[in-house]
């Protein structure tokens, strides 16, 4: 029995930075949040652009569905999922970075872009509700939200890689 719980650890290795599987998770976070832009894929932005019609009314639609559902859960829930967030947040982070523990920094470094993707989201929603944006606008808006999402993407993925480096080697010199 102790030959599977040493098995299973080897595989999924709490050492998180050194873990391939944690830079394909980060890689897939990132590359999700930039395709889906308020629950809309990003390539349906482009054919509606292109196209227009149809695709147009199906962008604007979808837009509509999910700023409204977004909206609905930032008015019925908001207060509480900030404060449920913050109360995660931190825990992560004083567990991560005073305490030392590099599962609960990776994580941290995972989840807290994440919520300010959200904040974002709900900030974008918003402005799509009070302008009422449709057509072109409305690409134009998705659009700037997508380009905000990719900064943060290369911004947080630099400081996630360089933190794990810097963790990598201090593992490696120290010996820990």
């Amino acid at each position: 029995m102790n030959d599977v719980y040493t098995s299973v650890f080897e595989l999924i290795d709490m050492r998180s930075f050194s873990n391939l599987w944690y830079w394909i998770a980060l890689a897939v976070m990132w590359s999700t949040a930039s395709h889906w832009v308020l629950g809309v894929p990003f390539d349906m932005v482009s054919r509606a652009r292109k196209y227009g019609g149809q695709t147009m009314i199906d962008l604007e639609d979808l837009t509509r569905i999910n700023v409204n559902r977004l909206l609905f859960i930032g008015r019925m829930a908001g207060i509480w999922l900030v404060a449920v967030f913050c109360f995660i947040l931190s825990g992560l982070f004083t567990a991560g970075f005073v305490l030392a523990n590099e599962f609960a920094q990776a994580t941290f470094l995972l989840v807290f872009p994440l919520s300010i993707i959200w904040l974002l989201s709900v900030n974008t929603a918003k402005l799509i509700e009070m302008q009422e944006l449709h057509g072109e606008a409305l690409c134009r808006r998705i659009t700037r939200h997508r380009f905000h999402i990719q900064v943060l993407g290369i911004l947080f993925i630099f400081v996630t890689a360089m933190w794990g480096m810097y963790q990598n080697f201090s593992m490696g010199v120290l010996g820990r």
